[in-house]
């Protein structure tokens, strides 16, 4: 019977090289020069340190084009407020991996709803479909990058 996983993931490795090269960036901007602007990396959360809230945007928008560039969709950056700490200004940014079980059965309404003959099936931080037919399987996965669902999903096991 064939069936895929619906999972949402982010490639740590390229999110790795993403920070390094922004902050190779930051290092030789001008607009930079002295201000020991710093990005750093802690398993799922990126700090950015830098001296004023405006500096912080310029960090984000550098970060998200390297993102970018490297295939990491950005919509799984979750942004906290910036916060000023003395005479420094902070950012964390986190990294949303895996489907939370609200999302999950959300997904799996979305599924029902639309009364293909195929069924889902929440297992932890994925979503697992499986239908007789290859080509129900097909239109779940267009039906589901056509919802707006706040989370990048990507399709992986596809098995015949």
């Amino acid at each position: 019977m064939p069936s895929f996983d619906v999972v949402s993931e982010v490639n740590m490795h390229e999110v790795t090289n993403a920070v390094d090269q922004a902050s190779r960036e930051v290092n030789t901007r001008f607009d930079f020069k002295g201000s020991n602007a710093t990005f750093e990396r802690n398993d799922n959360i990126i700090t950015m340190k830098a001296q004023s809230e405006f500096q912080l945007t310029q960090m984000l928008d550098i970060l998200q084009t390297k993102l970018h560039r490297r295939g990491v969709d950005i919509t799984c950056i979750e942004q906290a407020d910036p916060e000023m700490i003395g005479r420094e200004a902070r950012q964390n940014l986190t990294l949303r991996q895996g489907i939370d079980a609200l999302l999950s059965k959300k997904i799996v309404k979305i599924i029902k709803d639309k009364k293909l003959k195929v069924q889902a099936a929440i297992q932890g931080e994925k979503v697992r479909v499986t239908g007789k037919k290859r080509d129900d399987l097909q239109s779940v996965i267009s039906l589901l990058k056509e919802s707006k669902l706040g989370l990048p999903l990507q399709f992986d096991n596809f098995r015949d």
